[in-house]
């Protein structure tokens, strides 16, 4: 009852709103997350977001937009080398500590990226400016690795994992809108290349932050790591046969998408034909998703197998082995232990369970890339309103659609409310078409519902409420949607893989969505945005499928204790 009361106190003493500001500010290890959380978030809105606003203004064809945002899967991809960032110590910055060195290496590569980013420009050679682009998504994402990496190190009883977290949050947020929002401002006054070099600035000021972070020396092997050499575990040559294909498998796959994106972005000169997108997604895709997940999935089961049969195992305890072992062995509880883990867990069911995980947000993973383009472009808003609708406003409604996602599972319960986020975004998809259609449908609803005259109680114009309208619903749909998919992940990972499970699977889910945007430009320059929409509404209805499929399996089995 003790223990209960003190964890109660313990949650209420939690710091909520401006409380997690102040707490930011009371130490240097909490000082020291804010920046992080904006170092890692400012990058990401650069890259992602805001720079297909700039390859937009530039008259970049939607198509070659949507292949340039494979880069994104850098941060999808980013578990593949996690092992070597956790275990490989940098000549010539390691005396910085394990952390910090590698978040300092890649703050300036992030510089020299967004710097070279503003040099370059989208029309003086597009191969160089993707090149920069690339640099900075694999930049940033290996510095999220090593800023996760220290988060968890450095909690102790005053900051706690938790406070950090929320810290990290808010400074995440806070790089969201400057480089979202503020850029875009920035944008309508002065030249993207500007605002590319002053972000570089920005980039450069959080060196400092990482100057004053404590870090932590590097532990001995752990307890998964001495596992692996203890009786009954697979011997270390199964091991290295196995990690061997499932490492060639995902190399072969991010060798295929970087061969064609080097492909698109090179031009060839006079005469040179475009490759197309949607040839290389329908030759190509189904075998990158071979490789991805089913190869690595029957490495696991055969390892299973092995295990359970007593096969090609070790008969006694053995040695933890040298810096290369250790490396070996980080990289198999990274890509292939993890999905054992699930299989053997799960048996049949396992193949539902990828079939959700790699469609669920594919209805607006899909065109996500293109919003910047679609709003200031196609529609004609102001790189103003753009800031405000989409990353302010948009933005207050993707923390209200994450609230009412928390709301559905304590009223509903978790697959009624996974369910409502597989269909939400369709619906946005609808509304989104519609838009793009003048928004009648919009104009007829809002002013239904009042929503028209609750905006323009503020002095926003028709046309303009209608922009704020259609964000707001597919932002809060989108938020529901991605609550309850990360609350899904979360109950489906085993507390033994906690941190290497969740990330493999949430790679997943960006797989088949970013493999398609390539596809989606070619649509959108051939038939238009509303068209569009609406295909990419109908695969939506694959998540649907396989939502009702898993429902169905948890319904009629309880599942084994992880």
């Amino acid at each position: 009852m003790a223990g209960t009361v003190a964890v109660q106190r313990r949650a209420s003493a939690r710091p909520k709103g401006w409380g997690v500001l102040r707490a930011a500010l009371a130490s240097r290890k909490t000082f020291c997350m804010l920046g992080f959380g904006f170092s890692s978030g400012l990058p990401y809105a650069l890259l992602i977001g805001t720079l297909n606003a700039w390859l937009g203004d530039a008259r970049i064809s939607l198509a070659t937009i949507g292949v340039l945002s494979w880069i994104g899967l850098c941060y999808s991809f980013k578990f593949l080398w996690s092992p070597l960032v956790d275990r490989m110590a940098l000549p010539g910055l390691e005396w910085l500590g394990r952390r910090r060195s590698w978040i300092v290496l890649c703050q300036l590569l992030l510089i020299v990226a967004l710097g070279g980013l503003g040099l370059t420009g989208p029309t003086r050679s597009l191969a160089h400016f993707a090149s920069f682009a690339f640099l900075g998504a694999l930049a940033s994402a290996t510095q999220d690795v090593a800023i996760d990496a220290w988060r968890i190190d450095v909690a102790d009883a005053a900051a706690t994992v938790e406070l950090l977290s929320a810290i990290y949050q808010l400074g995440y947020r806070i790089a969201a809108i400057v480089g979202g929002a503020l850029a875009l401002v920035l944008a309508a006054r002065m030249s993207w290349g500007a605002v590319y070099a002053l972000m570089a600035a920005l980039v450069g000021a959080t060196l400092a932050v990482t100057a004053l972070a404590p870090d932590t020396p590097r532990p001995e092997a752990g307890p998964a790591q001495r596992a692996l050499a203890a009786a009954g575990a697979l011997k270390p040559e199964v091991r290295a046969a196995a990690l061997f294909v499932v490492g060639a498998s995902w190399l072969w796959a991010v060798t295929a998408i970087a061969r064609f994106m080097v492909l698109v972005m090179s031009g060839g000169g006079r005469g040179h034909v475009q490759p197309s997108a949607s040839q290389f997604v329908r030759a190509t895709g189904p075998w990158i998703v071979f490789a991805t997940v089913l190869v690595p999935l029957a490495v696991a089961v055969l390892t299973n197998r092995l295990a359970r049969h007593g096969r090609w195992v070790l008969r006694a305890d053995g040695d933890a082995g040298g810096a290369m072992r250790a490396a070996a062995n980080q990289l198999y509880l990274a890509l292939v232990a993890p999905l054992g883990e699930l299989a053997g867990r799960l048996g049949s069911g396992v193949l539902i369970v990828f079939g959700l995980i790699l469609s669920y947000t594919l209805c607006y993973n899909i065109w996500a890339s293109f919003a910047f383009p679609f709003y200031i472009d196609f529609l004609h808003y102001s790189k103003d309103e753009v800031a405000f609708a989409s990353k302010l406003f948009g933005i207050g409604m993707t923390i209200l659609g994450i609230a009412l996602g928390g709301v559905l599972f304590a009223r509903i319960g978790r697959m009624p409310t996974i369910l409502v986020g597989a269909v939400l975004p369709i619906l946005g998809n609808f509304v989104y078409a519609d838009l793009a259609e003048g928004g009648h449908g919009i104009d007829a609803v809002g002013a239904a519902l009042g929503l028209k005259a609750v905006f323009g109680v503020f002095g926003f114009s028709p046309r303009m409420i209608r922009l704020l309208l259609a964000i707001g619903l597919e932002n809060i749909s989108t938020g529901i949607a991605g609550a309850a998919f990360v609350a899904y992940l979360s109950g489906i990972v085993s507390r033994s893989f906690t941190a290497v499970q969740y990330a493999l699977l949430s790679s997943l889910t960006f797989l088949i969505g970013s493999l398609a945007r390539g596809v989606a430009g070619e649509g959108f320059d051939r038939y238009g945005y509303a068209p569009v929409f609406r295909w990419t509404a109908a695969a939506g209805l694959v998540a649907v499928g396989f939502v009702l499929l898993e429902w169905l399996r948890v319904s009629r089995q309880k599942p084994p204790p992880r």
